[in-house]
């Protein structure tokens, strides 16, 4: 009766996508986790269902998720918080699954609500889903669904190839080529011009009423953000294209990615601020703008920089650069622009804080310290970074309460949702319609979180090949402990843990990694990793 109870499981895992195959607890057990989804359920005003409603949260999150557990309850309440807002998006068309930005419709939106600013956070967050089949849509809904690909800047085919480094599928990515290839070259019509860099306007980036972008010919300029992006897509071609075979468009996008990188490195990098700008464009000129804004730090994200332009970085915990208390700010406090507006436009990136940019500017820092000869940075300023935007993600309530939160842009200072302030009087003293409708930007998905944990704190580096790196950004001497288990990577389950002690989870002391339940690892501090899966 057991074998045969075990064939119909593995059955059911094929028949389902191979979505539950090799799930494996080391050591967490997965019911010690649900009270805080029974708790955000209970806390919840349901305003829009989707796909998979609060009532069976837990039943998808427990099948599908890795589990954390450490000792600074605050994050890891915002990690299963996080994980149970990606869910309330994942969307059901006719064209496939996908995943929303928001959850009411909204005006600006294309196909099925979807918008595509933020599918990158979209892919690099829900590569960790055990389950394979909703990114793949989402994937394929991009280029074949009838969406609109190229409404706002993206790095898609580098998200969809960093999904692939956690879930290897050729057939997969090389299907997906012709299309990727096409986008790009329909980016080069649009947005290439003959100064050899892209343009992009500053609310097509996802960042109206920037600073920068009020210089200059329709808020029309040359970003950081669009030429970054465009580099990591050629990247990622000429690696699909590798892996296709096609060894000419490989070595062509790998000639068009060195080119962009030059450009960046020559033209938007600042020398006397130290810092990569925008170029406002239809000056006339090819004059820097005079402020520092923390979209510069995307090259990071991609790794384009060379280690001299580190030095960028002591802008982001000087408080006159972008540190405050509930997160970095998306202009530097000292310019005579910054502002922090309860008027006008309800979405401003000449100030507040954005959950957006502050999850590109976290794994733009990973890679800074995973990547780089450097003395700017240490863990502990990723460490502070990390912590300081799980704390934003709280919303006080009238009684003083706090309670876990995720929306637009916030009042670095204060941690007020700015935009919730705003267009909860806007239209007659309550909710506009015409922006949304009421709580538009609650549980708003354009960011990432989890994988900052999974991939940056914990230290889970994906790639293709078959190496598992593991190199944790945890601080010495900060937690005694922590654990991430049932990890699907390359169709198998990792769990990495830390005891100082040996007493919380039975294992031993010090750092160990397990595959599908093997020890394969183990070193008595938290250091680099890699061993062959």
């Amino acid at each position: 009766m057991k074998k045969q109870v075990l064939l119909w499981s593995l059955l059911l895992g094929f028949l389902c996508g191979n979505r539950f195959v090799n799930a494996q607890n080391v050591v967490l057990k997965t019911d010690t986790f649900k009270p805080y989804i029974t708790a955000f359920n209970k806390d919840d005003d349901e305003l829009y269902k989707q796909l998979i409603p609060n009532d069976k949260a837990w039943d998808f999150l427990s099948q599908n998720i890795p589990l954390f557990e450490c000792p600074d309850k605050q994050l890891e309440q915002t990690y299963y918080f996080r994980w149970w807002t990606y869910r309330k998006h994942l969307k059901q068309t006719p064209a496939g699954y996908i995943i929303t930005e928001f959850l009411p419709d909204v005006n600006w939106a294309g196909k099925y609500n979807s918008i595509n600013c933020p599918a990158g956070h979209h892919f690099y967050e829900g590569r960790w889903l055990r389950d394979t089949t909703y990114l793949k849509q989402y994937a394929r809904f991009w280029f074949r669904g009838g969406a609109s690909p190229r409404s706002y800047s993206s790095w898609a085919a580098d998200a969809i190839n960093s999904f692939a480094k956690v879930h290897p599928d050729t057939t997969f990515l090389t299907n997906l080529l012709p299309d990727l290839l096409n986008d790009f070259k329909e980016w080069e019509k649009m947005r290439l011009d003959s100064t050899g860099l892209f343009w992009q306007t500053d609310n097509r980036d996802g960042m109206e009423i920037s600073i920068a972008g009020l210089i200059g010919q329709k808020n029309q300029g040359y970003r950081a953000t669009i030429n970054s992006y465009m580099y990591g897509n050629a990247k990622a071609l000429a690696t699909i294209a590798q892996m296709a075979g096609n060894q000419s468009v490989a070595s062509e996008y790998t000639k068009r990615a060195a080119v962009i990188r030059s450009q960046i490195l020559t033209k938007l990098w600042d020398d006397k601020a130290k810092f990569f700008k925008v170029i406002p464009r239809g000056t006339g000129t090819l004059t820097r703008a005079d402020v520092r804004e923390l979209h510069g730090f995307t090259p990071w994200y991609f790794s384009i920089p060379d280690e001299k332009h580190a030095i960028a970085w002591v802008q982001l915990t000087d408080e006159q650069g972008f540190w405050a208390p509930y997160g970095p700010t998306t202009a530097e406090q000292r310019h005579p622009g910054f502002r922090l507006a309860y008027e006008g436009h309800e979405c401003q990136w000449n100030g507040p804080s954005w959950p957006f940019s502050t999850a590109i500017t976290l794994t733009s820092l990973a890679n800074l310290l995973n990547d780089y000869k450097q003395n700017v940075m240490t863990k502990r300023d990723f460490w502070n970074l990390l912590t300081t935007y799980s704390r934003s993600q709280q919303r006080f309530l009238p009684d003083g309460e706090r309670v876990p939160w995720i929306d637009e842009n916030l009042n670095p200072y204060t941690g007020d949702w700015i935009s919730r302030t705003r267009l909860s009087t806007m239209e007659n003293g309550s909710w506009s319609t015409k922006k949304g409708g009421q709580e538009r930007g609650k549980d708003y998905n354009h960011s990432s979180f989890c994988d900052h944990v999974i991939s940056g704190l914990v230290g889970i580096r994906p790639q293709h090949g078959n190496q598992l790196v593991i190199n944790p950004l945890l601080p010495d001497t900060t937690w005694d402990y922590f654990c991430l288990d049932n990890v699907a990577y390359h169709g198998k389950t990792i769990t990495v843990l830390y005891d100082k002690t040996g007493q919380k989870y039975g294992k031993g002391t010090g750092f160990r990694v397990f595959v599908n339940g093997v020890e394969k690892a183990f070193t008595p501090t938290l250091q680099r990793v890699a061993i062959n899966i």
